[in-house]
C-alpha cells in the first residue's frame, strides 16, 4: 500500500517562498508518476504540477510557469514543490498524487495525500 505524506506547509507573505515535501512509503518512487494539486476554500481541486516517472516529464499550469517547480529525489523517496514569488491566490491545501499509469493534468490518480496547508497573506 503506497502512502504519501505532504509537509512543509505554512503562513508566509506576498513574495516569500516555501518548498513543499511529499513522503512516499510501500513503494519506490520511480515506480509512479507525482503530481501536485491544491484546492482553495470553496473552489474546486486544481492541478499544479506534475513528473511522470519514466521520462521525468514536467507539465506546470500556467498559474505556476515561472514560480514553481516540481522534482524528485529517490534516495529520499521523495517529490518536492518549490514554490517562488507566493501571492494570497496561492493560498490552498496542497496534496500530492501517485499512480502508475495516469499522468499530468487528470485528476484520476489512484493515491493521494491528505496535505498540507499554505497560506499567503497580503
Amino acid at each position: 500500500q503506497v502512502q504519501l505524506v505532504e509537509s512543509g506547509g505554512g503562513l508566509v507573505q506576498t513574495g516569500d517562498s516555501l518548498t513543499l515535501s511529499c513522503a512516499v512509503s510501500g513503494s519506490p518512487i520511480s515506480d509512479y508518476n507525482m503530481a501536485w494539486f491544491r484546492q482553495a476554500p470553496g473552489k474546486e481541486r486544481e492541478f499544479v504540477a506534475s513528473l511522470s516517472r519514466i521520462a521525468l516529464e514536467i507539465d506546470l499550469a500556467d498559474s505556476a510557469v515561472g514560480r514553481f517547480a516540481i522534482t524528485r529525489d529517490r534516495a529520499k523517496n521523495a517529490v518536492f514543490l518549490e514554490m517562488n514569488g507566493l501571492t494570497p491566490e496561492d493560498t490552498a491545501v496542497y496534496h500530492c498524487a501517485a499512480d502508475q499509469r495516469t499522468t499530468g493534468r487528470l485528476n484520476d490518480y489512484e493515491y493521494w495525500g491528505q496535505g498540507t496547508q499554505v497560506t499567503v497573506s497580503s
